[in-house]
């Protein structure tokens, strides 16, 4: 059964990194999935791993980053939103994580493009309502 026909039983809880680089801009992901709107690289956790374990390993599939993971910084609940191209329920924890100093190479199946931001100028662009209240929350801490 193909993942886009699967019927989804329960939420599916999520991880998504708000990855900060040396020079405090953050990184963000354009995905088709989304409709070509900047979102966080992220992902389903696996059985048996940590949420932490699983944005580690999100975002090194998804944009060849080794990142290190400060802290949770939002939960949040897409329920059946149509940002995203199925319906899904899903709970997202969002993590702010520190980029090691390494380039970033997208996998191209589930990110198409990206760039570093400022936070405050991220706000101006084309993102996905989720990932916008986690850059909206990670500049309430700063």
């Amino acid at each position: 059964m193909s993942e886009a026909s699967r019927v989804q039983v329960y939420p599916e809880p999520t991880v998504g990194g708000l990855i900060v680089n040396g020079e405090g801009k953050i990184l963000l992901a354009r995905s088709h999935k989304w409709f070509d709107k900047y979102t966080l690289p992220g992902g389903h956790i696996e059985l048996g791993e940590t949420a932490e374990e699983a944005v580690r390993r999100e975002v090194k599939e998804e944009v060849g980053l080794d990142v290190e993971v400060e802290r949770l910084l939002l939960m949040q609940e897409a329920i059946y939103t149509t940002e995203f191209w199925k319906k899904r329920h899903y709970i997202f924890l969002d993590y702010l994580c520190r980029a090691k100093d390494q380039p970033v190479k997208i996998d191209r199946d589930e990110i198409q493009d990206y760039t570093w931001a400022y936070p405050g100028a991220a706000l101006n662009m084309d993102l996905d309502t989720f990932t916008n209240e986690t850059v909206s929350k990670y500049l309430e801490g700063k």
